[in-house]
C-alpha cells in the first residue's frame, strides 16, 4: 500500500477546509470540478476511503467510483459544456503522472482542437515479439492465481 497523506488538498477538500464546485456527492464518493481543468467541465471523482492510490481501494469503492464518473459523463453530454468524447484518466503512482496521493479519476469532456492527449515515446508502442508477451502474461495470470487458465 502507498502511505497515504491525511493532509492532501483533496482530504482537506473532503472535510471541507478548501473549497470546491462539487457536482455529485454520496456516501462512497464526491465529484467536483478540476481547478485547473483541460477543458471546461473536467471533473474529478475521489473514494471518501482515504487511499493514496487506486490498488489500495476495495473493489465495491473502485466499482462505485467508476460508475459514478459514467453517470457524469452522461450529465456532461447533456449540457451546453462543449463535449464531443470524454476521456476518463486515473494515474495511480508517481511515475505514471500522479500528483496528489488520493486516488482520483479524471472525467475530461473533449473536443475537436483541444490540444489534449497522451504522447507516446519512441520506445513505446513497439512489438514485442511472441515469447515476451507469452512471458509477460504468464507473469499476470500467476499474480491472478490461475497460471494455467488462460493460453
Amino acid at each position: 500500500m502507498t502511505p497515504y497523506d491525511p493532509n492532501n488538498v483533496f482530504a482537506k477538500i473532503l472535510r471541507g477546509e478548501l473549497p470546491s464546485y462539487q457536482v455529485y456527492a454520496d456516501d462512497v464518493v464526491v465529484a467536483f470540478l478540476d481547478i485547473s481543468p483541460i477543458n471546461p467541465g473536467h471533473l474529478l471523482v475521489i473514494p471518501r476511503q482515504g487511499v493514496a492510490s487506486a490498488a489500495d481501494m476495495d473493489d465495491e469503492v473502485a466499482a462505485h467510483l467508476f460508475k459514478v464518473a459514467l453517470k457524469l459523463s452522461r450529465a456532461i453530454r447533456q449540457t451546453d459544456i462543449p463535449c464531443e468524447g470524454v476521456n476518463f484518466y486515473m494515474a495511480d503512482g508517481e511515475k505514471a503522472g500522479q500528483e496528489v496521493f488520493h486516488a482520483h479519476l479524471h472525467v475530461v469532456p473533449r473536443k475537436e482542437g483541444d490540444g489534449f492527449g497522451l504522447r507516446f515515446g519512441p520506445s513505446n508502442r513497439k512489438q514485442l515479439p511472441p515469447y515476451e508477451m507469452a512471458a509477460i502474461a504468464e507473469q499476470i495470470r500467476t499474480a491472478l492465481g490461475n497460471p494455467s487458465e488462460f493460453k
